[in-house]
């Protein structure tokens, strides 16, 4: 870990790398606007799968005194890891052939006829206790009339996975267990939060003369101001329903592996240390002393002896880990590997045909409709994850170390 501390910065910046020169320029730039901020309490961080974000670098963390900044909790409020492990061993599963294939595509093929994946809903309304509470509190949600028809809107998306980087793993741990990792969020529900509380921030801001320049993107809504309660609310609303939305989700994979193994197998299946967390939040919590706001952007909350989920990129490794509560990252740690390469430079540099045949080379099964943008989520357009973990070893320390067998995209 370095500390940037100079004429850019008003509070100094902890960065969880060996030195500058692995920060990109952008998020090095908005690193320090983070810094300049008046109400940032102590520091800020940027965890060791760092890059540059929207407004604030995704793999940053910072705490702040009285007001929340939408677009420092992100627009997919919510999104978060669940992960479940099995007491199936790999080497039973590999020899096992179906009408399908092996087993493992077997199995990933039912996954993506249950869970839609990308832009697709379910036909036909779902249950969900989240939504249903939030509409016994209609009229908290109908003031603001722009927001309040996603609520019926999310009833058809909870249980569905998304895209970009968004998955469902089958995996083997180190000790050749089976394992079963989800990575989602509130889908479309938080980026509209999210996009219409930072565009109010902005309004407000300016009408304040707000020393926080428009151009750094970090509108702020002080957390007592009807704005911000509101805004509290709904990122609430949306982080509950990203939870769900995985638990759902999880229930349809345990469901097909636990029919799967017991029709090829012929036993049941254990499951064990369910993990559902969040890596895109904000929540009030003490730290030195202050009742502070913590924005983990793209960052996992450790407290000591806290269990989280760290996950790589597909066809790599994944974790799970143990908190070692470090109050200088105020308890947070990674939430992933993070992006070497943008969607589009990873595109531009690894061809479809590369990836097909990496994942192959490594017994890996794919499940994607769509394999035209592949590259965009290939493990080389990801920092390796080990090297992430070594940075953050005063952190986290690994539980389990993941690897992938089979992957669901959007």
């Amino acid at each position: 870990m370095f500390v940037i501390c100079d004429e850019n910065t008003r509070v100094p910046v902890k960065v969880w790398l060996a030195d500058r020169g692995q920060l990109e320029s952008t998020c090095l730039e908005q690193a320090c606007h983070l810094a300049q901020l008046p109400f940032v309490h102590k520091w800020a961080c940027l965890m060791p799968d760092t890059h540059a974000g929207k407004g604030m670098p995704i793999g940053g963390v910072i705490a702040t005194d009285g007001v929340i900044i939408p677009n420092a909790v992100g627009v997919d409020i919510g999104c978060g890891m669940n992960f479940v492990s099995t007491d199936v061993k790999l080497e039973e599963i590999r020899p096992v052939v179906t009408g399908n294939g092996t087993l493992i595509q077997a199995m990933i093929s039912d996954i993506m006829r249950n869970i839609p994946v990308g832009f697709r809903s379910h036909k036909d309304r779902q249950t969900s206790a989240v939504l249903d509470r939030a509409m016994e509190r209609a009229d908290v949600y109908r003031e603001n009339p722009a927001l309040f028809p996603l609520i019926e809107d999310a009833y058809y998306q909870v249980g569905t996975l998304g895209g970009g980087n968004h998955f469902v793993e089958l995996q083997e741990d180190q000790n050749g267990y089976l394992g079963i990792m989800i990575h989602s969020g509130s889908r479309h529900f938080g980026k509209e939060i999210c996009d219409c509380y930072h565009q109010k921030a902005r309004e407000l801001n300016t009408r304040w003369y707000s020393r926080v320049p428009d151009e750094f993107r970090l509108a702020f809504l002080p957390a007592d101001t009807r704005e911000g309660q509101e805004y509290i609310t709904w990122m609430n609303l949306a982080l509950e329903y990203a939870f769900e939305n995985r638990e759902r989700m999880m229930e349809r994979v345990k469901e097909v592996v636990e029919a799967k193994v017991q029709k090829f197998l012929g036993h049941p299946v254990e499951f064990a240390q369910e993990i559902n967390c969040h890596h895109n939040y904000a929540s009030l919590e003490n730290h030195y002393g202050k009742n502070v706001w913590v924005h983990r952007k793209g960052a996992t909350r450790v407290r000591e002896g806290e269990v989280a989920v760290i996950p790589g990129a597909m066809g790599s490794y994944s974790y799970v880990v143990r908190g070692k509560g470090n109050p200088e990252s105020f308890c947070s740690s990674s939430h992933g590997a993070g992006r070497a390469y943008s969607r589009k430079g990873a595109m531009g540099a690894f061809t479809c045909e590369q990836v097909i045949t990496d994942l192959k080379a490594q017994g890996v099964v794919l499940g994607k409709n769509n394999k035209s943008d592949v590259a965009e989520e290939c493990r080389f357009a990801y920092k390796d994850i080990r090297d992430v973990m070594k940075n953050q070893e005063d952190l986290v320390e690994a539980v389990l170390e993941l690897k992938t067998v089979g992957v669901v995209k959007g």
